[in-house]
């Protein structure tokens, strides 16, 4: 007997999505609703001071006309009706009890209704101030089961999590989950509550010092790293939704949870349209500046296979795990991504870069054409940091030396400086991933895929081996990031 499939799977269900005016979350409530025109509401939580507030960010965050152009092409006049008929924006903040919902009558309502939860709420910020990493990333999944459990109605609760929660230099991440009381590199105990109160401590010590709102910024965002790195894990977001998943464990025998963990996100494949994005992604900083002329040099091993997924692929993963998840499993950890199933080398992701703007070069504001060469990449810190000295401290410390007696001497160290700061911040918070030989196992993900209908297979394709990626990254990937750069410029401009 075939299943019923991801479109019957929506038909008369309240959603409730967190986090929900971000990248990934917009092109989810774009398929949800163009799939399904009879699900019945999607609460959409955003960070706002009140519900007018909250139906502004909607509308000027998530109703873009190049994301719903299907939905607007399709309902034509009516569709800003249709939309907030099934629409309801929801001023809130996952860091506060009862994710921050000050209406209790609404709050009751949204109790009483509620199908399916999916958490999307997140800082993705690498370096993010602590205290702020732990309100979203690890308490906001403890309010979001604090609202879940008193659901009446609840079938399930999907935690968008983040692959790299598990990482090693080598080897095959499992599908596994991660444990309170257990640090990544098995020498300290992790006792999130503990963690808790070491902040609120720190916080508290630099007010009581009267230090200074950049001086507390610092602080807290290099004290998140060496938290971090104490416990084994790369950096503050990897180990803040790390200790959101270990409080999601504990709650899995008397909760519905289902956690996907996607790899490095890029840019749509096909859906909406293909080469949408918002924001650089992990790539793209190194894209972006590589051809602006602006990154070098770069520390890595150019064999390294970087695992990354396309954001609709992840959207209708999604959409799988919601429709296909079979209860009563002990699995429940679900990976996306391509790093087993289609590899691609940073080698390769590199050539095809360098051949794209060899063809269609960045021009600047100023109208100069910049002209790339072949990325130079230092297998090794110790070899980057040579170059970096060669090709830059040397030079700054001549400037310094000779004087800056002009506004152009003043100019053109101002300009290495930048360079060679932007380089060596870029090189070290990536390194440890341009090295790394970890894959990611996605046999849950591959079982869940071999569940679905044939018409779901079209529907909601979420296998990452049939992108040809050379021409993704030529025709699709770089060409929508440099757009969405584009953009960006233009709305500087204004």
């Amino acid at each position: 007997m075939e299943l019923a499939g991801v479109g019957e799977r929506f038909h008369g269900k309240t959603v409730l999505i967190t986090g929900a005016t971000g990248f990934i979350a917009k092109l989810l409530v774009e398929k949800i609703l163009r799939l399904q025109p009879a699900v019945k509401r999607l609460y959409l939580l955003v960070r706002a001071a009140d519900q007018v507030s909250a139906q502004k960010r909607v509308r000027s965050e998530i109703m873009q006309p190049q994301i719903f152009q299907h939905l607007r092409e399709k309902y034509q006049t009516y569709f800003s009706s249709w939309f907030w008929d099934k629409v309801f924006p929801l001023a809130g903040d996952v860091s506060s009890k009862n994710l921050g919902i000050g209406d209790a009558g609404l709050s009751e309502d949204i109790r009483k209704e509620t199908d399916i939860i999916i958490n999307m709420a997140a800082t993705v910020n690498f370096a993010e101030r602590y205290d702020t990493a732990l309100a979203i990333n690890t308490m906001g999944v403890k309010h979001m089961i604090e609202f879940a459990s008193k659901c009446a109605n609840l079938e399930l609760i999907l935690l968008v999590s983040t692959a790299y929660v598990n990482i090693m230099e080598e080897g095959i991440m499992m599908e596994k989950p991660l444990q309170q009381w257990r640090s990544y590199d098995g020498r300290s105990n992790l006792d999130i509550s503990e963690e808790m109160a070491f902040k609120k401590a720190k916080l508290k010590e630099l007010v009581y010092n009267n230090a200074s709102e950049h001086t507390i910024r610092h602080t807290m965002k290099k004290i998140g790293t060496q938290r971090a790195q104490k416990f084994g894990w790369a950096n503050t977001y990897v180990f803040t939704k790390a200790m959101g998943e270990m409080l999601a464990y504990e709650q899995k025998s008397r909760l519905p949870i289902v956690i996907i963990r996607p790899t490095a996100t890029t840019s749509t494949w096909k859906e909406p349209f293909p080469g949408w994005i918002e924001g650089a992604k992990a790539i793209d900083t190194w894209i972006t500046n590589y051809g602006k002329g602006q990154l070098k040099f770069f520390p890595t091993d150019v064999a390294t296979v970087i695992d990354i997924v396309p954001a609709d692929i992840v959207v209708n993963a999604m959409l799988c795990i919601i429709s296909y998840h079979p209860q009563g499993t002990t699995n429940f950890i679900y990976q996306i991504g391509s790093s087993m199933s289609n590899p691609i080398k940073l080698g390769e992701m590199a050539n095809a870069t360098y051949k794209y703007f060899l063809e269609k070069p960045f021009v600047s504001a100023k109208g100069e054409v910049v002209k790339v060469k072949q990325p130079n990449f230092l297998a090794a810190m110790a070899s980057f940091y040579e170059i970096m000295d060669k090709h830059y401290k040397v030079p700054l410390q001549n400037m310094l030396h000779r004087g800056l007696s002009t506004t152009e001497d003043h100019r053109s160290y101002n300009h290495l400086k930048r360079e060679y700061d932007f380089t060596v911040a870029v090189a070290e918070v990536y390194w440890p991933f341009t090295i790394s030989k970890m894959r990611f196992d996605d046999s849950n993900m591959q079982n869940l895929m071999a569940m679905m209908t044939e018409r779901d297979r079209e529907l909601i394709p979420c296998n990452t081996k049939f992108i040809n990626w050379d021409k993704y990254f030529l025709e699709t990937h770089i060409p929508g990031v440099m757009d969405y750069e584009s953009r960006e410029l233009i709305r500087a401009r204004l």
